[in-house]
């Protein structure tokens, strides 16, 4: 589930990994070590601790998790560090590096670094137990031993920053509709259902109503027919959960990478290209027709949050532009419009939506507030792509599902597309994402129109 507005949990990991690089290459400069090649030494330290970092998973230290795998952690971190760091001596070959230094300086960046971490780990556990931040709002659907058990955690461990709401029995006296209003009433963050108390149509309501909703849904296992499908499996103290989608995007240095690619991909497209391109389409589009250089339409973004996208406008204006989608040999079709909405072109402002934070260049594509109302009552899972931000380009466009919607298997298979994305989003998948976009362009589009 994405981070709601006003909480600032998923910067801890960028900040910390910045602390850490910063003492890693403060020391590093301070300390008689000796290196013939400075930049060198740094980067290869600073590219070293992240590539450590990503394989032992060091930032990874999640609310409920023990004192133990904190520790755990910095041993891994530290051996392996300390493997690649003498292991620069031979590599690069520096036979005038003091070893004496290097040893202190990994001694010191040992106690730095684990004294940061162990530091901001106790500080978050006190300030969920005795300052109420960083809270979830939960409740609890079962009445069983595993689910009292859990609510007992959650009471008894504050530090994990967990604030149970109710708990409801559906074999005894609650209904389904009765907990979804309780819920969206309550503003509820995660829901915990013990599988054993529900039957197979109420999970697969519970799993709908989640998705519609923007809940976290997990699950206290005891029904094994609940491992057919792909979970992710997590300890609160000694009980185990399991977690219906895990979001790669709620990864906050996954989302730090992302949005660091949208600015500078969206910096380089206003800067060389819309810099020069927007004055000359302005006069091409303002001498053929009265109106506005720019058309703007409200779409939901993020969290279902609305926003204005920007387009080159391509129509003549109508009284019902904002409201209705445009069709093939639609007349209202500029001679230029044609032309840009062939080629994409008129997409390209919203380079600058991206560079405000509020779209991706690579996401699900976002529809108009009309839409997004009628197919989130009819469309199953339709509201699942408000998870993340919307796209220019997304993998549904590149499978040939863009632009008018004519049946219902057209949004139906646009939104598969778009969970398939949301649920395996990667760097290298939004890279291969933009070159097939830029492929289709050029060769063009049968609903290009």
């Amino acid at each position: 589930m994405k981070y709601k507005a006003g909480r600032y949990s998923r910067y801890i990991k960028p900040i910390n990994y910045v602390m850490d690089l910063c003492i890693i290459n403060m020391l590093a400069l301070l300390l008689p070590i000796n290196f013939m090649q400075p930049y060198l030494f740094l980067a290869y330290l600073s590219l070293a601790w992240v590539v450590i970092s990503l394989k032992t998973e060091f930032y990874e230290v999640q609310r409920y998790a023990k004192f133990t795998r904190v520790l755990t952690l910095i041993f891994q971190q530290f051996v392996f560090f300390f493997l690649v760091l003498y292991a620069f001596i031979g590599f690069f070959k520096q036979p005038n590096m003091s070893r004496l230094a290097l040893a202190e300086y990994f001694a010191l960046t040992f106690v730095f670094i684990s004294t940061l971490k162990i530091l901001t780990y106790v500080l978050l556990l006190r300030y969920r137990a005795f300052f109420k931040g960083n809270i979830r709002r939960v409740v609890v659907i079962g009445h069983n031993k595993k689910a009292q058990q859990l609510i007992d955690v959650f009471d008894s461990r504050l530090e994990f920053g967990y604030e149970f709401r109710k708990q409801f029995s559906l074999r005894e006296k609650h209904s389904l509709p009765d907990c979804f209003q309780y819920i969206v009433e309550n503003d509820i963050d995660e829901i915990y259902c013990s599988v054993a108390e529900v039957k197979d149509q109420e999970l697969s309501e519970l799993i709908d109503f989640a998705d519609n909703n923007m809940k976290l849904l997990k699950f206290i296992p005891d029904n094994k027919n609940i491992f057919a499908k792909k979970l992710k499996f997590e300890y609160y103290d000694y009980i185990p959960i399991l977690s219906l989608r895990d979001i790669p995007l709620d990864d906050p240095l996954n989302a730090f990478v992302k949005r660091l690619f949208d600015l500078v991909f969206s910096l380089v497209v206003i800067l060389f290209l819309l810099s020069w391109l927007t004055p000359l389409l302005a006069l091409i589009i303002k001498l053929e027709s009265d109106g506005p250089v720019f058309f703007r339409q409200r779409r939901h973004g993020i969290n279902s949050r609305e926003f204005y996208c920007y387009k080159f406008r391509s129509m003549a204006m109508t009284a019902d532009a904002d409201k209705k989608q445009a069709t093939k040999d639609d007349m209202r079709i500029t001679r230029i419009g044609k032309f840009i909405r062939k080629t994409s072109i008129d997409e390209l402002p919203q380079f600058y939506n991206v560079f405000l934070g509020q779209m991706s260049v690579v996401g699900p594509r976002p529809h108009m507030v009309k839409h997004t109302n009628l197919y989130g009552q009819q469309i199953d899972k339709y509201m699942v792509r408000h998870f993340v931000k919307p796209g220019i380009t997304g993998l549904a466009q590149t499978r040939g599902y863009r632009g008018e919607i004519e049946t219902e298997t057209d949004i139906v298979n646009r939104v598969k597309f778009d969970i398939f994305y949301i649920e395996n989003w990667s760097l290298a998948l939004d890279i291969k994402i933009i070159v097939q976009t830029i492929l289709n362009a050029f060769r063009g589009e049968e609903k290009a129109y």
